[in-house]
C-alpha cells in the first residue's frame, strides 16, 4: 500500500486537475464519497467518483475554468491527509463576482485512493462561497 504523503496527495491532485481518467484511477476511489460544504447549487454529498467529477466539471463551467486551488499545506498519516488551500476564481460572465477564500480538505485514504473528502471553510468564507455559487 502506498505511503501517503504529501507528495501523494498533491499528485492526487494534480491528476484531477489533468482530467486524464487513466491518472485521476489512480488516486480516486470509484466507490469515494466527498462532501461538498455549504447551502448552494453545488453543495452536498457526491456519492461516487462518476458524480464527484460531475461537480468538478460543473465547478469549471461556473467559473470559466477560472477555478483554483492553492495549495498552502498538507499533513498527513497513514489514513488521512488534511490540506489547507487558497481558492480563487470568478463566475462565468461575471468577472467582477470573485472568489477568494480559505478551505481546509481532510481526505481518507485506502490503498493509495481516496474513498472519502469533506471541504470546511474558514471564517466569512462559507458566506462568500454560497453567496459564489447562487
Amino acid at each position: 500500500m502506498p505511503a501517503i504523503t504529501q507528495e501523494h496527495v498533491n499528485a492526487a491532485y494534480t491528476a484531477l486537475a489533468s482530467g486524464d481518467m487513466e491518472k485521476i484511477d489512480q488516486y480516486w476511489a470509484e466507490d469515494m464519497v466527498w462532501l461538498v460544504p455549504g447551502h448552494n447549487q453545488v453543495s452536498g454529498w457526491k456519492n461516487n467518483r462518476a458524480e464527484f467529477l460531475a461537480f468538478m466539471q460543473k465547478v469549471g463551467q461556473l467559473s470559466d475554468n477560472s477555478f483554483n486551488m492553492s495549495p498552502v499545506t498538507i499533513t498527513t498519516n497513514e489514513e488521512y491527509s488534511t490540506d489547507v488551500t487558497h481558492n480563487t476564481g470568478h463566475r462565468a460572465g461575471e468577472p467582477d463576482r470573485v472568489l477568494n477564500i480559505e478551505v481546509g480538505h481532510t481526505l481518507r485514504w485506502r490503498n493509495g485512493k481516496v474513498i472519502q473528502g469533506k471541504g470546511g471553510i474558514f471564517g466569512d468564507g462559507t458566506a462568500q462561497y454560497d453567496e459564489f455559487w447562487a
